[in-house]
């Protein structure tokens, strides 16, 4: 199983030529594809604050489309959770939080969870958390 990480979300979501790539790979792939609890939280904290950002209501018409757009895109896929054995995991890593942030490390820890490969643009940080398949299928 592959997950993706904000960033490969991010260009599928915004149908770029890279997003369109990293589409027709999974395709092929043969392999089921997620993302993670974590992911989904920052994608949509990102675009409620876009919303309060925008203090004209018409302003945010927009704004809630695109809400309204990830939502139901991330309805269709399999949302890894944030559970115990994944916490269990991030607090045996706790040193590492020095060297990869705390959500980024709550995506590793998901992923070592459920024994999968995290497809994700951020390979120096992600590769130090002992154990974790990375790969980038964007560049």
């Amino acid at each position: 199983m592959f997950v993706l990480d904000t960033n490969h979300v991010s260009e599928l979501t915004y149908r770029t030529q890279a997003g369109l790539r990293l589409l027709k790979r999974l395709d092929g792939s043969g392999q089921d594809t997620a993302v993670s609890a974590i992911t989904v939280e920052e994608s949509l904290r990102g675009w409620l604050a876009e919303i309060q950002r925008r203090t004209q209501p018409r302003n945010q018409i927009a704004a809630y489309q695109r809400l309204i757009s990830q939502v139901e895109v991330f309805a269709s896929w399999l949302v890894l959770p944030w559970g115990d054995d994944a916490a269990d995991r991030f607090d045996s890593l706790k040193p590492l939080r020095q060297q990869v942030g705390t959500q980024d490390l709550k995506i590793a820890c998901i992923c070592l969870a459920h024994d999968t490969v995290l497809l994700t643009r951020n390979l120096a940080d992600f590769k130090r958390v002992p154990g974790l398949r990375v790969e980038n299928w964007l560049d």
